[in-house]
């Protein structure tokens, strides 16, 4: 009876999580850790992506628990409730796990940071679009992977250059760019 409760208890979470997401968003319910964002779980990461106490992990270990406990007490061998829990505990947990490991990576790819993308632009070719004043800072436009980007900008060794005059990046600190005249 406990395997059947957590099946349904299982799906019907689910069933209700989808719908609730699909018509009332879902964006509202924040916690602290986990990027703020209550489907990702609770805990004090703070970094984006999953946690196994995450109540979509927690909600498939349930449902399989459930779905595993009902399969195993149909056949003779496993129909005792000292063989079949402990199965069907192992079996949530490799399938809670997968989840876990699938979400992550999910997380992990699309969740990339662009720190190491600029620290790659040394050495790249720009255009000054605001004039860098002498030890001051002006304005650049650069081009990467088809698309056009400006930062603030200024000169290595302090003097000034004008507008529509091609640079070269020398190195980018925290998102100042400096550069050199061509």
């Amino acid at each position: 009876m406990i395997y059947a409760i957590c099946l349904v208890v299982g799906l019907v979470f689910t069933l209700v999580s989808v719908v609730a997401g699909h018509f009332f968003g879902g964006h509202d319910g924040h916690v602290e850790g986990s990027a703020g964002h209550a489907e990702a779980g609770a805990d004090s990461s703070d970094m984006p992506g999953i946690s196994i106490f995450s109540p979509t992990v927690m909600a498939s270990f349930v449902t399989a628990f459930g779905g595993f406990g009902l399969i195993f007490t149909q056949f003779s061998a496993t129909s005792r409730t000292v063989i079949s829990a402990p199965l069907s505990i192992v079996c949530a947990v490799l399938i809670a796990g997968g989840l876990y490991k699938f979400l992550s990576a999910v997380f992990s790819h699309t969740q990339s940071s662009s720190e190491s993308h600029v620290a790659r632009l040394a050495g790249a070719e720009a255009s000054v679009i605001t004039p860098i004043p002498e030890n001051g800072v002006g304005e650049i436009a650069y081009v990467v992977g088809g698309t056009r980007y400006t930062a603030p900008a200024r000169v290595e060794n302090g003097t000034a250059i004008a507008n529509g005059k091609s640079v070269k990046i020398t190195r980018v600190v925290g998102t100042q760019f400096f550069v050199t005249s061509n």
